[in-house]
């Protein structure tokens, strides 16, 4: 018995020494990128190089996370911080009112109304305590779930400059789609992943159309809060990091690659334990075994990138084949 104790002793030392080695790693990885990012990118952002892209993969450096991501998404709206300021000061004064206002039904209706905004507050991230107590700065952004978004923003830009971003953001052709529930054109998005979805995957795919798994089931959660409510912190930050560079197909790369990631345990499952598995994801999920699957995903059909696939699903307009892949209550309800 002594000496089983102490071999597991010594593995469970070899562990801890391996972690704090890949840890140092880690760390000093992000500061040598850290240079490279504040000294040679930043500055000449306009010219970024085939090599910034590569970087960009590996994943930002959270000290200039947010600085890259604003640069990326842009400013197509031309918001200035002295509007968000205006826009703050309306959201806070409509706050007041809520609590101030007196008569009847509307008075519950208001009440209901802001008790769901702070239940929405709470949800996003519980673990997270600077969202628990102060929640002014998500309620400038607040319509139910979007608040996973903002909170993302708010913790790599300062708060004028994570609205500017996230209206920018939702500005964007497939979370306008998502966030307007424009069933049509959602439901291209579907069938255009499910082109991918079958040549990647055709094993797993053929499961999910026997277990009446379709995409929005899944699909629509991920692209709805960017994988900030379905993934870790740390991973849903890379996915984010990747989706800033190469913008909407990156968000279905990242969807085929989780189920490349888990297909051998999503094999197992019926329909009921594929949508609970989907819908929160293992938290012990690392960065690096998530972008390794992406990394082995082709974005390419019939000699046609995800971009020229979706085109052609948009030019056919076909949406009644769209929905005897894509049917589900939840997309026509």
């Amino acid at each position: 018995m002594v000496a089983g104790a102490k071999r597991r002793e010594m593995k469970e030392a070899q562990k801890k020494k391996r972690q704090m080695k890949e840890r140092h790693r880690q760390e000093d990885s992000i500061s040598s990128a850290m240079v490279i990012w504040n000294q040679e990118i930043l500055p000449h952002w306009d010219s970024a190089t085939r090599r910034v892209r590569e970087l960009w993969w590996q994943g930002l450096p959270p000290g200039v996370r947010g600085r890259v991501w604003s640069l990326a998404i842009g400013n197509e709206l031309n918001i200035t911080p002295e509007l968000y300021e205006i826009f703050l000061s309306r959201a806070k004064e409509k706050w007041r009112s809520y609590s101030e206002t007196n008569g009847g039904a509307s008075l519950a209706d208001r009440e209901s109304s802001l008790d769901l905004i702070k239940l929405d507050i709470s949800r996003t991230f519980p673990s997270l305590f600077i969202f628990q107590k102060s929640s002014s700065e998500l309620g400038v952004f607040q319509v139910q779930g979007m608040s996973f978004i903002a909170a993302v923003l708010i913790l790599n830009l300062e708060e004028a400059e994570a609205f500017i971003t996230f209206a920018n953001l939702l500005n964007k052709p497939c979370q306008m789609a998502f966030f307007r529930v424009d069933h049509d054109l959602m439901l291209k998005y579907f069938t255009a992943f499910e082109i991918f979805f079958e040549e990647n995957l055709p094993r797993l795919f053929s499961h999910f159309q026997t277990n009446s798994l379709t995409p929005d089931l899944y699909l629509i959660d991920w692209i709805f809060t960017l994988y900030s409510k379905s993934l870790p912190l740390d991973v849903a930050c890379r996915v984010w990091d990747v989706f800033c560079r190469d913008g909407e197909e990156s968000l279905f790369r990242t969807g085929l690659g989780i189920l490349r990631l888990y297909e051998d345990v999503l094999m197992q499952m019926d329909f009921i334990h594929i949508a609970q598995f989907l819908t929160r994801l293992p938290d012990d999920l690392q960065p690096q075994t998530l972008f390794t699957a992406m990394a082995n995903t082709h974005m390419i059909s019939r000699n046609r990138r995800w971009a020229q696939v979706f085109s052609a699903v948009m030019k056919d307009g076909n949406v009644k084949e769209a929905e005897k892949s894509s049917s589900s209550p939840a997309l026509r309800s």
